[in-house]
């Protein structure tokens, strides 16, 4: 018996609301000994792993606790669930999406095949398919091995929080608060989620602006280098306009930066330097009578060097070639089989690619990217990367960076019920069969 509900660090009503919590969880165990999809679901909303009694002969509980403990220290909206043959059918995976009612990833060994799929807001496109494929392959049949080698690799690339901080587990706790406490728990409780996520954005825009600060002086520093002299006799007024642009955009750029006060505001800068950089190049262009240069993305490996000049294939580190849009310079090296000069940032874990260093660089790439179907050209550029699988949510593509969606696009684990898009719900075509265990994945 184990008790679910973490400890609290607050005193006095945050203590007894952690303390009631732990009271009705405790009458739950991690895996359920009773069978049937109900018993399956209820588990999952409670420990996050459930094993039908007629498997426990190849997953033992033991096993079942060790996998519940690490999908609770990761803290993921992951579940998992063990079923005996008889009881899948085909539409299983989906409805138990339904009935537990939390975004997340979900993965089902049934017999002896294995499957898995996640919504949209929890992870990437197509990624828990991939991952049960090579977990099952590579594991000879054993649901241990395999169960832990998927939620090994589905942790990193899984958004959101646990079961005990959905709000499905909320819904649970609120009517006994508002009868013990008479309201002022939940009070506290929502100030200080609120507190939290303000903290975190506070944090997110002092690292944006770090980086943002370093494309804005260099920035400055290309037009100190242009050189360029409005009042003299070689100047025309096309090379006027164009210098009048870039220097507009580039005073644009510093005063959103000091008025930025949320991560999505950043965006509006890097749109502003985007587009004093192609006014640079423009100027340039005009001055050595060479043809005007195409409206292109900026250089995706550093948006630093300006507009892109070709698309040229090449792969992320751990990632299969795509096609990215790249300056003359970072072609050439690609070319000679040499690593392009790529934009790297400060994080916890080192120096890291900004595509990834977290969600918080969402806006910065965006307003780079925004001129040119950022809500699509950006997740087709980043796949199997950390900003890829965030900007191949619905939610990003149809508003991204939106000032009413920027911090709950990130969250994850929300309780939805059955309000949730099946074609959302990722991988394969749940309701017609999708192959299992060593089929095509």
């Amino acid at each position: 018996m184990r008790t679910l509900a973490r400890r609290s660090r607050g005193a006095g009503p945050l203590a007894l609301v952690a303390a009631l919590l732990g009271l009705l969880l405790l009458l739950a165990p991690a895996a359920s000994a009773a069978g049937g999809l109900n018993d399956a679901a209820a588990a999952l909303k409670k420990g996050q792993v459930y094993v039908d009694p007629a498997m426990t002969n190849r997953f033992s509980q033991a096993q079942a606790d060790a996998l519940t403990k690490k999908i609770e220290k990761a803290d993921k909206p992951i579940f998992v669930a063990v079923l005996d043959a008889p009881a899948y059918t085909k539409a299983t995976l989906r409805d138990l999406r339904t009935l537990v009612g939390i975004d997340g990833v979900y993965a089902v060994w049934h017999g002896s095949e294995f499957d898995a799929g996640g919504d949209g807001g929890a992870i990437g496109a197509g990624q828990p398919q991939r991952i049960a494929g090579a977990a099952f392959r590579s594991n000879g049949g054993d649901i241990d091995a395999t169960l832990n080698s998927f939620v090994d690799q589905a942790v990193p690339k899984t958004k959101g929080t646990g079961v005990n901080h959905s709000t499905s587990i909320a819904w649970v706790v609120i009517p006994v608060v508002l009868v013990a406490l008479a309201g002022a728990g939940v009070f506290l409780l929502f100030r200080r989620a609120k507190k939290r996520k303000e903290e975190q954005a506070r944090a997110e825009l002092r690292q944006l602006r770090r980086v943002v600060d370093e494309d804005i002086t260099a920035f400055g520093e290309e037009l100190d280098r242009l050189d360029f002299n409005p009042g003299a006799a070689d100047a025309d007024d096309a090379q006027r306009t164009d210098y009048t642009h870039a220097l507009d955009s580039y005073e644009k750029s510093k005063r959103l930066m000091d008025e930025a006060k949320r991560p999505e505001d950043v965006k509006q800068v890097t749109e502003a330097i985007e587009d004093g950089r192609f006014a640079l190049a423009t100027l340039s262009a005009r001055r050595d009578e060479r043809p005007l240069p195409e409206r292109r993305p900026p250089c995706f490996m550093d948006p630093r060097h300006g507009p892109s000049v070709k698309d040229v294939d090449w792969a992320p580190a751990g990632g299969s070639a795509r096609p990215v849009p790249v300056c003359q310079a970072d072609a050439d090296r690609v070319a000679a089989g040499l690593d392009p000069a790529v934009r790297t940032v400060e994080t916890d874990h080192g120096p890291q690619p900004y595509w990834n260093a977290g969600p918080a660089y969402a806006p910065y790439a965006g307003g780079y990217y925004s001129g040119f179907g950022g809500g699509g050209l950006l997740p087709g550029l980043l796949v199997g990367t950390m900003l890829g699988s965030m900007m191949s949510t619905p939610a990003y593509a149809a508003g991204p960076l939106a000032d009413a969606g920027y911090q709950d696009q990130y969250e994850g684990g929300d309780f939805t019920g059955a309000d949730f898009n099946p074609a959302d719900f990722s991988d394969s075509d749940f309701g017609g069969g999708g192959d299992f265990g060593g089929g095509d994945w």
